[in-house]
């Protein structure tokens, strides 16, 4: 069990980093944090639907492991023999 539970943590750290990025690389839709980290400034990357729709499916995906990786560590937490 302790090599599953090392396999999850890694995955967890990899995954809550990405979804950081993912999450702040997307278009600001007003004010708040995305304004302050640089939203209000248009570039061409953001201006694309295409970009846009691909990285919302890439960060739902990728919060989908982030979300199997601790409900895994959850279970090998609670059915881990001492």
């Amino acid at each position: 069990m302790g090599i599953l539970k090392i396999v999850l943590l890694v995955f967890l750290v990899i995954t809550s980093l990405l979804l950081t990025l993912f999450i702040l690389l997307h278009k600001g839709r007003g004010g708040g944090l995305s304004d302050m980290f640089g939203g209000g400034v248009t570039s061409s990357l953001g201006s694309s639907g295409v970009a846009e729709r691909n990285l919302n499916r890439i960060t739902i995906g990728v919060s989908l492991v982030w979300f199997a990786s601790i409900v895994g560590l959850g279970l090998v937490e609670r059915f881990a023999t001492v």
